[in-house]
C-alpha cells in the first residue's frame, strides 16, 4: 500500500507546483490526519469550536517542518475534495503561524486543474475577505479545547511559501532519507 507520506514526491516541480494530499475538507468540523503507520487517513478529533475548515486542507509528501509534522496546505477549492485525495497545486502565500510554542506556519495554495485560480499567483491576488477568514479560522479552531492557544502572525508571498517549502523538504531529507 502506498504510503502518502512517504511514497510520493513533494510535486512534479517543487516548490513550484507540489502535490497537496487532503485530511480536512472545507465546510467541515472534523479533523483528519493522515496516519503513516496504517497507512490512512483517521479521524483525530470533532473541532470544539463552531467553525470549520475554509477550504480543502492536508499536508506535503515528503515534508517535515519546524513543529516535527508533515508541512500544512490550504489548497483554495470551490467544492471539497476528499480525505486522501491528492491535489496538485501551486502554492501563493505563506500565513505565519504560533501554535502552544511551535512555529506551524501554513502554505496557501490553488489548484493547477481549476481555471478559476489560474490569475491567482501571489498573495496580491487573494482578497483581503480571503486573507482574513483563513486567519480567523486559525485564530478561533482552538479556542475551546482546554490548553491550546494559536496565534496567527501574519502574511507573506509567495516567494517566501516556496522558500518555507524547500525549508520542509530539507528537514524531510535530513530526518527521513
Amino acid at each position: 500500500m502506498t504510503n502518502l507520506w512517504e511514497d510520493i514526491e513533494t510535486g512534479p516541480d517543487a516548490p513550484d507546483v507540489v502535490y497537496a494530499v487532503v485530511e480536512c475538507l472545507k465546510g467541515e468540523r472534523n479533523k483528519y490526519e493522515y496516519d503513516k503507520d496504517i497507512p490512512g487517513v483517521v479521524l483525530d478529533r470533532v473541532l470544539h469550536s463552531n467553525v470549520h475548515y475554509p477550504s480543502d486542507y492536508g499536508f506535503m509528501p515528503q515534508t517535515y517542518y519546524d513543529d516535527e509534522d508533515p508541512f500544512d496546505v490550504l489548497v483554495l477549492v470551490e467544492d471539497q475534495t476528499f480525505p486522501g485525495c491528492i491535489i496538485e497545486a501551486r502554492p501563493v502565500a505563506l500565513m505565519g503561524m504560533d501554535d502552544d510554542g511551535e512555529k506551524d506556519d501554513k502554505v496557501i495554495a490553488v489548484p493547477t486543474e481549476d481555471p478559476r485560480y489560474d490569475d491567482v499567483q501571489d498573495l496580491d491576488d487573494l482578497s483581503e475577505q480571503q486573507k482574513r477568514e483563513i486567519a480567523e479560522f486559525f485564530e478561533t479552531y482552538k479556542n475551546l479545547e482546554k490548553g491550546k492557544e494559536v496565534e496567527t502572525l501574519g502574511w507573506e508571498d509567495a516567494d517566501a511559501a516556496k522558500d518555507a517549502i524547500e525549508h520542509a523538504m530539507d528537514l524531510y531529507e535530513e530526518n527521513f532519507a
